[in-house]
């Protein structure tokens, strides 16, 4: 056994080389322009969606096929994309994948009018939508394999959800001049301005890792066993708690952030459009360092990292808990639909410093991999509940039912990872 430990320690010394704090600062920013970068492109179909489907003519349940498409190929590359990373080196993954999200998001005027005939748009779309999804999915598999390599352990957690954050600057990019160019120019100015700035980031990442002769040594030496023992893993009771809450609590946030601009143009028609695409999302990025500060705290008081992040991932859902049960009673309020919106939105940064980080807890050699499979497992309840809400809707044309039924899916998600959920390390 001593044997073992001296020999991970000696894998663990010869693996990470940290980043210097300026170095930490550069890839921080540069990262966090990414992630915006990623979710401006993200986001840009739900909030276009309304437009387009009108000159379009696609119905709820089309819209809600549309939506979805993105995150089937986003659950399909997680895996992949966090073995490699851990192989390879995430920036190198990250530069090729955004190098295939941004091409495709500038294409998607082209690809929305390719075909004339609207179901057969609706399938050709669909899978450029799948498509999109696959090149994004390797993004935060690869952070989180390179946040295991380049930092140390107390600093990761807090390094990722300030990466995270960039997701809330990204949405309000697309919700704000997305909605000016939409109204100013029509909706193909949005994808091809997106798709232009992704592009740019892109080339800007490679002048990054050129200019300080970036290299990546892999987390796993290449002399070592290279094999995750994934068996050990998914027979671990905490690994499933961690995949239940994320699952839960992505569900909730693939749907606000897919059908929210929807809600809002059906309730509210006559609200400014980059009010209801900027507001929601002001409150994510405050939230996020109000729970790393959080966070820090209660690991400096003496809290273990196990009850900080059942503590963190507490608040979360009930914030998430109570702005749904508050939109599904709002009662024709904006005000009220717009506060409860962004409390659901804010709660996600709870979530980036709790459970979207609990993958390193658990499998620090295999940080990547280990974050691929807990995203992968998660994000399939996502994309099904965005099919399923156009389907609801479609139907029962009932926004509160919708609401009330993520609720109860984010209850169910608490309470198994307050019970079972664990911070430390298995594999």
């Amino acid at each position: 056994m001593s044997r073992y430990k001296s020999s991970l320690n000696l894998i663990q010394e010869r693996s990470f080389v940290a980043w210097t704090r300026a170095e930490k600062k550069r890839w921080l920013l540069t990262l966090m322009i990414g992630t915006a970068a990623a979710y401006a492109t993200r986001t840009s179909l739900p909030i276009l969606l309304p437009a387009i489907s009108k000159e379009r003519h696609w119905s709820k349940k089309e819209s809600g096929a549309l939506l979805s498409a993105f995150f089937w190929g986003y659950t399909l590359t997680q895996v992949a994309g966090g073995y490699l990373s851990d192989r390879i080196g995430g920036l190198r993954v990250i530069f090729i994948s955004a190098i295939g999200w941004s091409l495709l998001t500038f294409t998607m005027p082209f690809s929305i009018r390719f075909i004339e005939d609207p179901d057969q748009s609706v399938q050709f779309i669909v899978l450029i939508r799948i498509l999109n999804g696959a090149f994004q999915g390797v993004h935060f598999p690869s952070m989180i394999s390179l946040t295991s390599q380049k930092l140390p352990e107390m600093e990761r957690s807090s390094f990722f959800s300030a990466v995270t954050a960039g997701s809330a600057i990204g949405t309000l990019v697309s919700g704000t001049l997305g909605s000016y160019f939409l109204e100013t120019f029509g909706w193909p100015i949005v994808f091809y301005m997106l798709g232009s700035l992704a592009f740019l980031w892109a080339l800007l990442l490679r002048f990054q890792m050129l200019k300080s002769d970036y290299k990546e040594s892999p987390i796993i030496p290449e002399k070592q066993n290279r094999n995750v023992p994934w068996l050990r893993l998914l027979w671990c009771q905490p690994f499933w708690a961690c995949v239940t809450a994320h699952a839960c609590q992505m569900n909730c946030f693939f749907v606000m952030m897919s059908w929210l601009p929807t809600y809002f143009h059906d309730n509210f028609p006559d609200q400014k459009r980059w009010v209801v695409n900027m507001v929601p999302w002001l409150f994510l990025m405050p939230c996020t360092f109000i729970a790393k500060a959080i966070s820090e705290r209660l690991l400096r008081s003496g809290k273990s990292t196990t009850e900080t992040r059942k503590i963190i991932e507490s608040i979360c859902f009930i914030a998430q808990i109570s702005g749904l049960a508050g939109l599904a009673g709002s009662h024709g309020s904006f005000g009220a639909a717009l506060f409860c919106s962004g409390l659901i939105i804010g709660a996600a940064g709870f979530h980036n410093t709790s459970v979207a980080v609990n993958a390193q807890d658990l499998a620090p050699r295999h940080a990547g991999s280990a974050f691929g499979l807990v995203n992968t497992l998660g994000a399939i309840p996502g994309f099904l509940g965005v099919l399923f809400a156009g389907h609801l809707l479609h139907a029962y044309h009932s926004w509160p039912v919708l609401f009330r039924l993520t609720a109860g899916i984010d209850l169910i998600g608490w309470a198994v990872f307050v019970l079972y959920g664990s911070a430390e390390s298995v594999i």
